[in-house]
């Protein structure tokens, strides 16, 4: 019998993907915002597409901001577009 694949939704395309392939983006116990690329990381998760399109449909709808219960700053916006692009996307 195959390994069931666990299936994560982006929260800016709104599409159901495979874990493995999207980024998690994570806030920790103490508060601070930050994109988690092995999924390791302690805190409560939301997923997001490897693509800077995804980040800004996240940003415009406010989604990260409802998944987190806390409103985002704009330098946490731009940290999280800094590190999506000095990352690259196949980072396993």
């Amino acid at each position: 019998m195959p390994k069931k694949i666990p299936m994560r939704q982006c929260v800016g395309c709104r599409e159901m993907k495979e874990k493995k392939a999207l980024i998690r983006v994570v806030k920790s116990p103490e508060g601070t915002v930050s994109l988690d690329f092995r999924g390791k990381m302690p805190g409560r998760g939301a997923y997001v597409c490897p693509d800077p399109e995804c980040l800004k449909r996240a940003r415009k709808s406010r989604a990260l901001e409802r998944a987190f219960s806390l409103p985002l700053p704009p330098e946490v916006w731009e940290g999280l577009e800094a590190q999506m692009k000095e990352v690259p996307p196949d980072v396993p």
